[in-house]
């Protein structure tokens, strides 16, 4: 006798008639979505002269799409489509907040929309990507990001710095620890107000006045370009060194005691023993740690809008700043698309060579 409690029907099971019909659904709702997208679309574009008057009605054949993909697995596959009901969620998730928006963003990359203007949103082909290219503001925003990347190896100095010595025997040692996290429990925003707009306040902030009381007669950290930036690369750094921190520490804490005790043996110096022993094995903690903090700085955006707003002229801007303004001061939503993209790709294409490289390094280092 079969125990139909543990038996599974497979695809044979079901029957032809049923597969049939879940098929004929299933092409009925996708065909309902598609034609209803192209027609919204060429309506948008002005193509054609018949269209709805939002896109509401799409929105409506997309859970009808969704709804029909789920009962029609079941209808064609049997009980494996029940279980495909389980991933089903995490499918539609995916392609409605990932894909679908990625294929919507760059679409407005292409059109002339602002939303302060009556004309409203028409297509026009690649003007974005020559304004663009003509934008100085934005080369400039990216030439700032050169420096602000390259800055992450002063961070990581430092940070490497404190490390070994949270690492030694030192007293205090655990009240350390958790007083160089602190500045990363805090809100990029938070520190932006607390250090940007009060402590290095030209007129009234203790930076300031401690700066006059050494010589400084007009202590102004955001009104010069040079130091501007420099002041935005320490608030930030401020806040991000302590991730870097904890990363090696961690690396530092899992070093097997024995090799250094055995270079203490042989009579290396504290440099020597650094520098050939514990550099090497901290190399594929410390490259994680600088690809993480690349990621992290290449979205660089919270402290700089709150404090300069990308001033004094574009001395302190980034890529993403810039975006922002694009979008909330001029209201131009399809160039700043068109940006986003753009510097999306520099991103995907600069973190792949750099875990390439990363790769080559960790792999030779090993050798």
């Amino acid at each position: 006798m079969i125990d139909r409690l543990y038996t599974v029907s497979t695809d044979a099971d079901v029957p032809a008639g049923r597969k049939q019909l879940g098929r004929l659904i299933f092409w009925a709702a996708t065909l309902l979505l598609v034609g209803s997208f192209i027609l919204e679309l060429l309506y948008k574009l002005g193509m054609i002269s018949v269209g709805f008057e939002n896109w509401r009605p799409v929105l409506y054949a997309v859970i009808l799409w969704s709804l029909a993909l789920g009962l029609t697995q079941v209808m064609i596959k049997g009980e494996a489509g029940k279980k495909l009901l389980f991933v089903l969620p995490a499918f539609l998730f995916t392609v409605f907040m990932v894909i679908f928006p990625t294929i919507f963003g760059l679409y407005i990359a292409f059109t002339d929309w602002n939303l302060s203007s009556f004309d409203g949103q028409h297509f026009n082909g690649t003007d974005n990507l020559v304004a663009m290219w003509h934008d100085p503001y934005f080369w400039n925003a990216l030439l700032n990001m050169v420096y602000y990347v390259l800055a992450i190896i002063v961070e990581y100095a430092i940070a490497f710095g404190l490390a070994l010595l949270l690492n030694a025997e030192i007293r205090a040692r655990k009240f350390f620890r958790v007083a160089f996290l602190l500045p990363f429990m805090l809100s990029p925003v938070a520190v932006s107000w607390m250090v940007g707009k009060s402590l290095a306040e030209y007129r009234f902030g203790p930076l300031a006045s401690f700066a006059r009381f050494l010589g400084w007669d007009q202590p102004a950290f955001f009104t010069s370009p040079i130091i501007a930036r420099i002041s935005m690369m320490v608030m930030d750094a401020w806040t991000y060194i302590p991730f870097m921190l904890i990363m090696l520490l961690a690396g530092l804490q899992a070093m097997p005691k024995e090799v250094q005790e055995a270079a203490r043996v042989d009579g290396a110096t504290g440099w020597q023993a650094f520098w050939k022993i514990t550099f090497p094995l901290m190399l594929p903690v410390s490259i994680t740690a600088i690809i993480l903090r690349v990621i992290f700085k290449l979205k660089l955006a919270d402290i700089v809008i709150n404090v300069t707003s990308g001033g004094p002229g574009g001395a302190t801007d980034t890529v993403t700043s810039f975006i922002f303004r694009e979008y909330r001061e001029r209201s131009n939503v399809g160039y700043g698309t068109m940006l986003a993209f753009v510097y999306l790709v520099l991103i995907i294409l600069f973190v792949t060579g750099l875990l390439k490289i990363a790769s080559r390094w960790n792999t030779s280092g090993q050798d």
